[in-house]
Parts: C-alpha cells; sequence; structure tokens
C-alpha cells in the first residue's frame, strides 16, 4: 500500500487560505452526532460541553454536526434541529464555542465554524421509530431495512419545497454566528440518494446526471443569493460503494471500484457556484460502514470486513489526493485518519506535502482527544493513552439513539451510555431474528 511518511509535521500548523479566509492550521473536526439534543432540536448541556472542548483543543475549524432542518428530517429524536424556536439555543452554542477558544487562545484565535445542514431520508426516525423517505428505489438497502421496492417516492414538489427549507435554515444559521453551512450530500442520507438516484423515473431530480445534481446546486445557488456573507459549502460522498444505478461514484461494471468522474464534474460546478472549500467523505454507514470508517471492531451483530483497515485508509488517501489534483487550488478536507491513532500526524503531513490534501479532518478522533492539535504543537507526538482505538463503541451508541461520545476516553460520561446502547443493540437483534423466522415460516406455509 503507498502511505506518504514526513518526520516534520509542522505543514499542519501552517495556514490555509480561501476566498476571503485564512484558515489558522490544517486541522479540521469532523460532524459527528451526539444524539443528545432535547425533543426540540436544542443543543444540549452535553453538546455545550462537547463543542467547548472542540475549541480548546485547538483546531483552526469545527465542523458542527448534521442538524435537521425540518421534523420529519431528523435521524433520531435526539438529532439538533435549526428552527425559530431553537435559535436563542443555537446563538449560545455559538457564542460558548467562540468564547472557548478565546479563553484558551487569545482573541485573534478565529475559528471557521460550519454548520452541516441535513434531511435524514431513508435513515429518518424522528420518533425512534423508521420513518423513510425516499428518493429512489434501492434493492440493497430497501432489503436491509425491510422496505418494499414499490415503497413511496418523496415528490419533486415537495424537493422543490425542501429547498427551501434548507435555505431557511441556512438563513438562521447566519443570525446565531456560524461562518458557514453545509448542505450534507453523503453517507446515503437525502441529497446523496438524489445524487445516485438514476433509478428514480420521470423527475426533474432523477435520471440523468444535471437531473441528480440539481437539488444541491439549485440549493446552493439559493442560499448563496440570499445570504451573500455565508460560506457554503458540502461533505460529499464521492464513492458510496453500491452498485450502479444504485451508488454515485462507482464503476459501471464494479460496485466496488470508484469511479469519480462524476463527483469531479460536480466539484467543478459547485467550485463556480461559489464554494471556497469541500469535504470529501465515502461510503453509507448503514450498509458498508468499513469504507467510511476503517475499523477495528465491527457494530455488535455485524461481520469483520475482509479487507484489511489500513486498506481502507489507503483508499481514503489515494480518493482524496484524485479529488485534490483536479482541484489543486480548492481546499479539500482529507478523512480517514483516526484508525492510525498516534501514527496520523506524519501521514497527514506528508499528504499535505504532496498536495494530495490541503485540510486533515478527523471525527472519532475527535471525541476521543479532542486536544490533539495542542499536544501535537507542543510535543510533536500524540499520546498512545488518549488517542481513538477504533472500537466502534461511539458509532454503536448513534446507530442506537444513546448520546455519543467516546465510552473509553471520556468514560465517566459515556461508559453508561455505552452500557445502555448495548443492551438496545442486542434487545434489536433478538427482535430481527424472530421477525425473520416468523416470515421464514409463514413463506414456507405458503409454499
Amino acid at each position: 500500500l503507498e502511505m506518504p511518511f514526513s518526520d516534520d509535521v509542522s505543514v499542519l500548523f501552517s495556514p490555509v487560505y480561501m476566498p476571503g479566509r485564512t484558515l489558522l492550521n490544517r486541522f479540521v473536526v469532523l460532524p459527528m452526532e451526539g444524539a443528545d439534543a432535547d425533543p426540540s432540536g436544542n443543543p444540549s448541556n452535553l453538546t455545550l460541553r462537547r463543542y467547548k472542548r472542540f475549541a480548546e483543543g485547538g483546531s483552526g475549524t469545527i465542523w458542527f454536526e448534521a442538524t435537521a432542518v425540518a421534523a420529519e428530517a431528523r435521524s433520531n429524536p435526539h438529532q439538533l434541529w435549526i428552527q425559530p424556536d431553537t435559535k436563542k439555543s443555537f446563538q449560545r452554542l455559538v457564542k460558548e464555542t467562540r468564547l472557548a477558544a478565546h479563553r484558551k487562545f487569545g482573541h485573534d484565535h478565529n475559528l471557521l465554524l460550519i454548520l452541516q445542514l441535513t434531511h435524514s431520508g431513508r435513515f429518518a426516525r424522528p420518533a425512534g421509530r423508521p420513518a423513510p423517505i425516499v428518493a429512489q428505489p434501492n434493492p440493497f438497502l430497501d432489503s436491509e431495512m425491510g422496505l418494499s421496492a414499490a415503497r413511496h417516492l418523496i415528490l419533486d414538489a415537495e424537493l422543490d419545497a425542501l429547498q427551501d427549507r434548507f435555505a431557511a435554515a441556512a438563513g438562521l444559521a447566519a443570525e446565531v454566528g456560524f461562518d458557514g453551512v453545509d448542505i450534507k450530500a453523503c453517507h446515503g442520507y437525502l441529497i446523496s440518494e438524489l445524487l445516485a438516484a438514476r433509478a428514480r423515473p420521470d423527475s426533474r431530480y432523477g435520471g440523468g446526471f444535471e437531473n441528480r445534481i440539481r437539488f444541491l446546486t439549485e440549493t446552493s445557488q439559493k442560499i448563496r443569493r440570499k445570504y451573500p456573507g455565508l460560506v457554503v459549502t458540502s461533505r460529499l460522498s464521492v464513492f458510496d460503494a453500491i452498485p450502479r444505478p444504485y451508488g454515485f461514484g462507482v464503476d459501471a461494471e464494479d460496485g466496488e471500484r470508484p469511479d469519480l468522474r462524476e463527483p469531479i464534474e460536480l466539484i467543478g460546478r459547485l467550485v463556480r457556484l461559489g464554494y471556497p472549500l469541500i469535504g470529501i467523505s465515502l461510503g453509507i454507514p448503514a450498509h458498508r460502514s468499513h469504507f467510511g470508517r476503517p475499523y477495528d471492531k465491527p457494530l455488535i451483530g455485524q461481520d469483520r470486513p475482509a479487507e484489511h483497515p489500513l486498506e481502507g485508509v489507503a483508499r481514503w488517501l489515494r480518493l482524496t489526493a484524485e479529488i485534490q489534483k483536479a482541484f489543486p487550488s480548492l481546499p479539500v478536507v482529507g478523512a480517514g485518519y483516526s484508525w492510525l491513532r498516534r501514527f496520523f500526524p506524519p501521514i497527514a503531513a506528508a499528504a499535505v506535502e504532496r498536495g494530495k490534501a490541503s485540510l486533515i479532518g478527523l471525527g472519532r478522533e475527535a471525541l476521543a482527544y479532542p486536544e490533539w492539535t495542542n499536544d501535537l504543537a507542543a510535543e510533536g507526538l500524540l499520546d498512545p493513552r488518549r488517542v481513538c482505538l477504533s472500537c466502534s463503541k461511539c458509532s454503536q451508541m448513534l446507530r442506537t439513539g444513546t448520546p455519543v461520545g467516546c465510552a473509553l476516553r471520556d468514560a465517566s460520561i459515556y461508559q453508561a451510555e455505552y452500557r445502555r446502547a448495548r443492551k438496545l443493540a442486542k434487545v434489536v437483534r433478538r427482535n430481527d431474528k424472530r421477525t425473520a423466522k416468523t416470515a421464514k415460516r409463514h413463506k414456507k406455509r405458503k409454499s
């Protein structure tokens, strides 16, 4: 495997320039859902604690977690939701995050704060039960979720109206003090599914490439017209790892082989629309999570993937490098580094030095070790007793809807939540087995 390495990590602390803004360093805290908002979508004390810790950790950019634009768009009953009724609590979240950084580093430590706006689509569970809103039939995901292939698809008129919901949410984000918004287009959620919607019949939002990118490009244009001072970007899945016609960024013959021609064409359009940076992601976690998050231990009930996690890291590095090569002046946020533990900085530094990435994003690592940037700056290396161990406990907590954090490195708060998540996962697994056995008996009687 090709794995770049540099003994000098100082490049990670160099500034990054984008139109109208200079980023403090190369580090980005990536969006990781906390599932700890109140029923109305207000950030809780746990939410505030998490982002204050990120702010004190030293990274120059904090990419806030997926925040719903509508009630039916929530992935769980405790997902953040920005709306007029929650505006004051989001304003407090932004203020407290910036104050935490200023107290630690001084008032010239100007963070870039981006809020990720989302519609969960087929993974929506606003009341804790599946309430999927589907953009196209997908036999791979439909079968795993127990959905009928004939299920009602979201209508074009509904998608037209949803563009305005995203624009309204972006306006609220600007009012409460965020520097920018991310129109989330990754991991199989609604906009991501639209990018792959070749199988969506007779629709302005499906079939050909121009239709499939329509929602993302038109929504971006609306937000930029209404709020010209707001950074508009996306975290974009450039490789879904699901065969055509259901996956985006995949080879026509082999769904496990990337084809970046369409993602590169789309990013070019987004840059022309004014995107000053782009976040890259891979895979659909609910389907085959190792493509996006190389790990050592799988979720409860899942098999360990055949490939070594380092192969997944190498894939991340390679695909990010292809995107960065296609857009050398665009700050591209790479990810997939958490599995490398204390060895990620020299590999990330080499990627930046060789023009294979501009910014280095970490999600699970931020939950486990929010002070990684400070420690690296002070010591030149990371503490192996504090790094993420890719144990999937945080992913398990999110999957079951319990508050998300690091059960190992932040155990006083999150170890009990993980135990609860583990019990819930075992109950769900038992119920799934009973349902499968019942269906098998019915099928046998019918035949």
